[in-house]
């Protein structure tokens, strides 16, 4: 399987053997991380890569249609989801990984986790950005490791517990929340070190319908330091709930809200289908 060999994303030199230094404060272009899920119970994909066959087509498929990031996950965060224990969630995960940088060692990967633990063996394998759904609350050494360590860091907002991820909606002004939100977790993660934050506000969590679409309306109303803003709004029922289908028929939807997200500032795209959303980045780099 042969990866894509689209221009790197970075304006300097990078290097991750040693440092897993990224550097994304000066993006060339908007970037696009897939998804790659190994649960069996995520909303849209779950119980698709069960075997490392499975994820490696998959994998291979998203890197060769020009993916510049793949994110994995092995907890789902979907409303009624099982919450499964770190070693189990490390069990799905690590050899998964092992295989995956085997086969394409140039292919940048985060981990899609909430847990000191396992994000630490998942870099400790290569890994090299932690994707984070609580922003560092639901683990109080998340930051302290990702500080000292200095390792990208996608920092998601979302509720205040890993049972009510959908349950409590915000009452106030969710932008303001979100950026207040962001403000106070990368002031602490700063007091440990100068890890590189990429922000996102958390589509669908904690949220109602009007909010979501508030937030990809107005993303520079909760962007701080300049950073980086990533949405993640693949096939969410925010798209087919408005449309009255189905996940499966979300794709069309799907691309015309990350088109808007692009338009109003987005940097990153997080996606399940990978091919649409690169057709997307590219039109739009032409206007």
């Amino acid at each position: 399987m042969e990866t894509n060999n689209r221009e790197h994303f970075f304006s300097e030199e990078y290097k991750f053997s040693d440092s897993q230094i990224l550097r994304f404060s000066d993006l060339k272009r908007p970037l696009i991380m897939g998804i790659l899920n190994l649960t069996p119970d995520s909303f849209y994909d779950g119980g698709s890569n069960n075997s490392t066959d499975d994820v490696l087509r998959h994998c291979g498929k998203m890197l060769d249609e020009g993916a510049d990031i793949i994110d994995i996950g092995a907890f789902s965060s979907r409303p009624g989801m099982e919450i499964i224990s770190a070693e189990e969630e490390n069990e799905r995960l690590l050899p998964h990984l092992i295989e995956i940088k085997k086969t394409f060692p140039e292919a940048i990967i985060s981990i899609d986790t909430f847990r000191k633990d396992v994000a630490m063996k998942a870099i400790e394998h290569g890994a090299h950005i932690v994707n984070d759904i609580s922003g560092g609350t639901f683990d109080c050494e998340m930051l302290p490791y990702i500080g000292k360590n200095e390792i990208p860091y996608i920092m998601m907002h979302s509720g205040n517990s890993i049972e009510n991820l959908h349950s409590e909606i915000i009452k106030n002004d969710v932008c303001f929340e979100v950026k207040s939100f962001f403000e106070r977790q990368t002031d602490t993660l700063s007091k440990y070190g100068n890890a590189q934050v990429i922000l996102d506000p958390g589509i669908g969590f904690n949220k109602s319908m009007k909010d979501n679409f508030r937030l990809l309306k107005n993303i520079n109303e909760y962007r701080i330091k300049g950073l980086p803003i990533l949405i993640g709004i693949s096939r969410k029922s925010m798209i087919y709930k408005t449309l009255k289908t189905t996940p499966k028929d979300a794709l069309n939807g799907t691309t015309v809200l990350n088109t808007v997200a692009l338009l109003n500032g987005a940097n990153i795209l997080r996606v399940h289908d990978v091919k649409e959303a690169v057709e997307a980045v590219t039109l739009l780099q032409e206007i």
